[in-house]
């Protein structure tokens, strides 16, 4: 029996009054030694001994405890290390095909599909979780085209790991979420993860990305990574100041691209930063002292007339946001401090004097400490993204991904715009058709092997008010990083892959089952050469190359269970592989749960009638079944499962034989039954044999 294959501000502007910026070239300043400080106390020896310890290779030091070594510089007595430090912290070499600056869900993304496809990728990120955005230490829910738009959700990776989510976790904890997160990255074995590292250098070699040095600081040491290409999903676009790449920051002028929601007169306003909080109601009376230092909001007025009804499971009082009219980077920790005074003073207004008075029995469960971002750097790519895309979405010879979150501008005065019309803080455009990204948009215009993926792409600020969210950030991460392998493997810079591999570029990305909208994902030759039969209805769908419902055609295939689908050949012939692409509800409609929290991926707000239910799993999803090849005129099974929960699987099965066969046992509902008498229905949009 075969297995399943588990891959599965200063600057330049163009004119007066300009939004983009173009840094000034900056090099890494050398590293410079120290005199060592004399050892004058032992509080002075604690101080140092760490560092020095650093330094000491366990080769050396274990010899040194061999022959029992004495007192002195960098040696042992009676098992105590001494040192006095070398005036320098220790450097440790990467080398990889691909380095992904940034660890969030662009980040993962680019890093795991560059991997599974062959290459060596680094991974840097500076924070102790995976997932940005998302973590447990900002809690901001993913949302994406889906979100708002019917059979738009984000597939890939997403959808892989939304799914891991809602099989493994459905309480959704974070310490759970955290550890899926870890698990993808951590054990993808061509994935060199280094967590709580902080890039802050970087070596040019002419207008390419050299290497690219990050300080650690749980090991007080440097990485440094070498690598072909480059892929900053950083958010903040740390690699654009150091590489001297050009970018913007702030908002175009309604003249520049003829925006209608462009301002007046370009400016370095951004949308802003929020701090979330997470609040549970417990059947009985919690009081809520606020800290001294927070605000008093008395009134809703007091308090911008903000909404803030704790029973509605899909808010997260995103409007706790501040920085839009600062520098959103360079500010970040002045803002952070001003939105705690502002959370802890909502939680005290809704506790203790707002006039609906339900909130008696709630308590504060958590509050962020590290504000979500929403904007600062965009780079420039050889096309920038605008409004016009977006709303009248045609259709780029070069697309690589889509978006479908509505343009969704939070306009900088954040908390401090009265909310009392509605939203006066918010402008805001629903969209009812994916708009296509072109692969132009996430590499650099002027430095030769940077990509980037995330809230950072070539994009004007109306454009990224759509873009920025992290299911449009998710698929343009695989993007990138399926990209940059194609290019590393055929030696061309991401701009020449672009302009000779976009469709190998599609094809692969489509393969890897991301929707690309108005495109088809091509069906392998073994299969066109077979005869496609099915024991129930019609099979055709399997083979349309369109892996999803959407614009009313379903596009999939509804058998039943125990009613195979077949592959006959005229003559034998080598099988190495089957894919399949199973029905994962995207729209989440055959999943048990709270129906106001299933579109969203957790709940930051719960009432007890939310605590008494959990986030289900796809009812529809195919939980067992089994792939069977003809060899000698017997049927063999080649694969069998009963514990699938993905939806896209690629199977290794190496067969030759002159059929093969799915034969679909049971969904995760049909499983529950006593016996659905071989009735209930198996849907699926994709069997496949290669």
């Amino acid at each position: 029996m075969k297995t399943e294959d588990k891959n599965n501000h200063a600057g330049t502007g163009a004119g007066a009054g300009a939004a983009h910026f173009l840094p000034m070239k900056t090099t890494s300043p050398a590293s410079s030694k120290t005199a060592r400080p004399a050892l004058s106390s032992r509080r002075d020896f604690l101080k140092h001994s760490a560092a020095a310890a650093s330094l000491l290779s366990l080769p050396v030091l274990s010899a040194n405890l061999a022959r029992g070594a004495t007192a002195g510089a960098g040696g042992v007595t009676d098992g105590l290390l001494l040192g006095t430090g070398a005036g320098r912290l220790p450097s440790r070499p990467h080398e990889a095909d691909i380095c992904v600056v940034g660890g969030g869900m662009a980040g993962m993304c680019a890093a795991i599909s560059a991997a599974r496809r062959g290459a060596k990728v680094a991974l840097m990120h500076d924070r102790p979780v995976l997932g940005g955005n998302a973590s447990s230490e900002i809690r901001q829910w993913i949302s994406g085209a889906g979100t708002r738009v019917r059979d738009l959700q984000e597939t890939g990776i997403m959808e892989e790991i939304a799914l891991e989510n809602m099989h493994g976790n459905p309480k959704r904890n974070f310490a759970i979420w955290d550890s899926i997160l870890y698990e993808k990255i951590r054990f993808e074995p061509n994935i060199d993860l280094m967590l709580n590292c902080a890039c802050c250098q970087v070596a040019m070699d002419g207008d390419k990305i050299k290497s690219v040095t990050g300080y650690q600081t749980t090991t007080q040491t440097w990485h440094t990574v070498r690598a072909k290409i480059h892929i900053d999903c950083s958010g903040d676009s740390i690699l654009a100041p150091l590489s001297g790449a050009e970018f913007r920051a702030g908002r175009e002028a309604a003249r520049e691209f003829g925006e209608e929601f462009g301002v007046g007169e370009a400016d370095k306003k951004t949308m802003g930063m929020s701090l979330l909080f997470q609040v549970r109601e417990t059947g009985s009376p919690v009081k809520f002292t606020p800290p001294k230092w927070a605000y008093v909001f008395k009134t809703d007025a007091d308090m911008k007339n903000k909404p803030h009804n704790i029973h509605a499971i899909n808010t997260n009082f995103y409007w706790v946001e501040l920085g839009g009219e600062q520098d959103g980077i360079g500010d970040t920790e002045s803002i952070r401090d001003e939105l705690l005074k502002i959370a802890f003073g909502v939680w005290d207004h809704v506790k203790n004097w707002c006039p609906q008075k339900n909130a008696e029995t709630w308590e504060l469960e958590w509050l962020g400490f590290l504000p979500g971002k929403r904007e600062s750097r965009r780079y420039i790519g050889d096309y920038m993204l605008k409004q016009q895309d977006v709303e009248n979405h045609p259709v780029f010879d070069d697309t690589i991904a889509y978006g479908g979150w509505q343009i969704d501008d939070h306009l900088p005065g954040g908390f401090a715009m009265d909310a009392v019309d509605g939203g006066r803080h918010l402008r805001k455009r629903r969209l009812s058709e994916p708009y296509n990204i072109p692969f132009r948009s996430i590499y650099s215009k002027n430095i030769g092997n940077l990509m980037f993926a995330g809230r950072n792409i070539s994009a004007t600020h109306v454009a990224i008010a759509t873009t920025r969210v992290m299911g449009t950030c998710g698929i343009l991460g695989q993007a990138a990083g399926t990209a940059a392998w194609i290019a590393v493997q055929n030696n061309l810079s991401p701009r020449e892959a672009g302009k000779n591999k976009i469709r190998e570029i599609q094809a692969a990305l489509m393969e890897d089952d991301c929707f690309l909208p108005h495109f088809k994902r091509g069906i392998s030759p073994l299969s066109r050469q077979a005869e496609l039969t099915c024991d129930y209805g019609d099979c055709s769908n399997l083979t349309n190359g369109v892996d999803r419902r959407v614009w009313g055609m379903d596009n999939g295939y509804f058998g039943k269970t125990n009613k195979a689908v077949t592959y006959t050949f005229k003559k034998p012939v080598k099988i190495s592989r089957v894919r399949l692409v199973f029905d994962s509800d995207l729209n989440r409609e055959f999943t048990e749960g709270n129906p106001d929290g299933l579109m969203t991926s957790w709940v930051m707000f719960h009432p007890l009638s939310h605590n008494k239910t959990t986030f289900g799993f796809p009812g529809c999803m195919m939980k067992s079944y089994r792939v069977e090849a003809r060899t000698g005129g017997e049927w063999k099974t080649v694969f069998e499962t009963d514990e699938n929960y993905q939806r896209l699987v690629r199977l290794n099965i190496n067969v030759t034989a002159d059929a093969v066969r799915f034969i679909p046992l049971a969904t995760h509902m049909s499983a529950k039954k006593g016996n659905d008498y071989g009735s209930s229905v198996a849907h699926l949009y994709a069997f496949e044999v290669s």
